[in-house]
């Protein structure tokens, strides 16, 4: 869903076929309050097409390319052929979410007795988008709504909606710490290595394992991978330098990746 009255040219739209004709197709466009766009035969698949109905049906609900909007005359014209396979997938896939986060404000709205629309405009005006935020408030911090404008009463109905209904997916990446020392208080500064290598990070959980010394395994579940690799880093990092400004020696054995953790 969109602030904007109309797409711009060069984005991606999820559309519902209404109508197919010979020649072209008439779709309403979902996230512009159901606008009527076009699709020229021209611009519904590659090659030459037999029977329009073999790559296009009514009722069926695609992802078009904007390829012009005349806003004057009220025209949308739009192409099938030119959104690949991934480019569809990641457009539903945000749809969705979007269509959640909207459920989801319609929740805080009622309970709050703020409108809808009010939510809506200041999540808009501050990040862009909407279901982005209420991820943000269950892997962050509930901070991510100070700015925003909203009363009281209406960020806590969001900070209540959004740890109720959101579902973060969840990695895990582990490694194996090799730590040794040879002063005569090495167990000591060992000790202090592992209490440094669980730093606070939000939406991070680090967990250290003893395996037999000199071995310490290092498991970390985030988010994504991406997070999930940085805090591991991070992680041993931090107790590696314990250890060598101590004159001992560190390293960190990095495990394959274990996937999504429940």
């Amino acid at each position: 869903m969109s602030e904007r009255e109309w797409p711009e040219t060069g984005e991606l739209a999820v559309c519902t076929v209404r109508e197919v004709k010979d020649f072209v197709a008439f779709v309403t466009l979902d996230e512009y309050n159901d606008s009527e766009g076009l699709i020229p035969i021209s611009e519904i698949a590659t090659g030459w097409i037999k029977y329009i109905r073999d790559h296009i049906r009514e009722g069926q609900k695609v992802v078009c390319k904007v390829l012009h909007v005349d806003t004057s005359r009220g025209h949308i014209d739009l192409s099938l052929k030119d959104v690949n396979e991934h480019q569809r997938r990641e457009k539903i896939r945000e749809w969705k979410n979007e269509s959640k986060a909207r459920k989801w404000i319609g929740f805080a709205a009622e309970s709050s007795g703020e409108s809808a629309e009010v939510i809506e405009s200041a999540l808009y005006q501050k990040y862009g988008d909407l279901y982005t935020v209420f991820e943000e408030i269950v892997i962050s911090d509930e901070t991510v709504l100070d700015g925003t404008g909203l009363s009281k009463n209406a960020v806590e109905a969001m900070l209540k909606v959004a740890h109720e209904n959101v579902k973060v997916p969840r990695v895990t990446v582990a490694g194996n710490l090799i730590m040794t020392s040879t002063k005569p208080d090495g167990i000591n500064i060992i000790r202090r290595a592992l209490r440094s290598a669980e730093p606070k990070i939000p939406g991070v959980d680090i967990e250290l394992t003893y395996l037999g010394a000199p071995a310490y395994r290092i498991k970390v579940t985030a988010p994504d991978y991406k997070k999930a690799e940085k805090a591991l880093e991070k992680a041993a990092g931090a107790a590696i330098g314990v250890i060598e400004r101590t004159g001992g020696e560190g390293r960190l054995v990095k495990k394959p990746k274990s996937g999504k953790a429940a």
